[in-house]
């Protein structure tokens, strides 16, 4: 099994990206709102790290935004929480799907967790500021806030494209995507 790991900026359509690829993918995104909604032992260990914001089961993100504004340790607490259950589900992924031929992993700090190896193909999705920008402020409850603090949690963006393998440009129109997407599993 070959591994692809999407990296990037916020906002630049990663996970758009990893879908197109055709294999199976996992996105942290959508497993922390499932731990978010669904994890009961999560909830109460949030309830307990933070008793002002957390307060009813499913945990809501907008509490643990106003968390975050008010305290950057709050931060620390939830990705202490959490990322255990993302790790977890991530290897249940990867155990699931062991036999196919490629997977696609987008995390949005796997080379700041060091969850990638070696051989692991690494792609960086390059997009425009004032397209990423346009996108963001498009997107239902998007606080800027809380972007600025996760981007500080992140490489910057000069070394996540210098990390990778190949760079896929993402002008956000599909089918120059797709054709970027297709011209890169030709090397494999």
């Amino acid at each position: 099994m070959i591994r692809i790991e999407i990296v990037g900026d916020i906002g630049s359509g990663k996970s758009h990206i990893a879908k197109l690829f055709g294999y199976p993918v996992f996105n942290a995104d959508v497993e922390v709102s499932k731990i978010y909604k669904k994890n009961k032992k999560c909830y109460r260990r949030l309830k307990k790290a933070l008793p002002l914001y957390i307060k009813s089961f499913p945990v809501q993100k907008n509490k643990l935004s106003e968390a975050i504004i008010k305290n950057k340790n709050n931060l620390k607490k939830i990705n202490h929480i959490v990322h255990p259950q993302v790790r977890s589900s991530m290897s249940d992924f990867i155990r699931k799907h062991k036999n196919k031929k490629f997977i696609v992993l987008d995390i949005p700090l796997l080379l700041e967790n060091k969850i990638n190896r070696k051989n692991d193909i690494v792609v960086f999705v390059n997009a425009k500021k004032n397209e990423i920008n346009k996108r963001l402020k498009r997107r239902n409850k998007v606080n800027l806030k809380i972007i600025k603090k996760l981007k500080k949690l992140q490489l910057p963006v000069a070394a996540k494209r210098k990390k990778s393998d190949f760079v896929i440009q993402n002008n956000f129109k599909n089918n120059n995507v797709k054709k970027n997407v297709k011209k890169l599993l030709e090397f494999f």
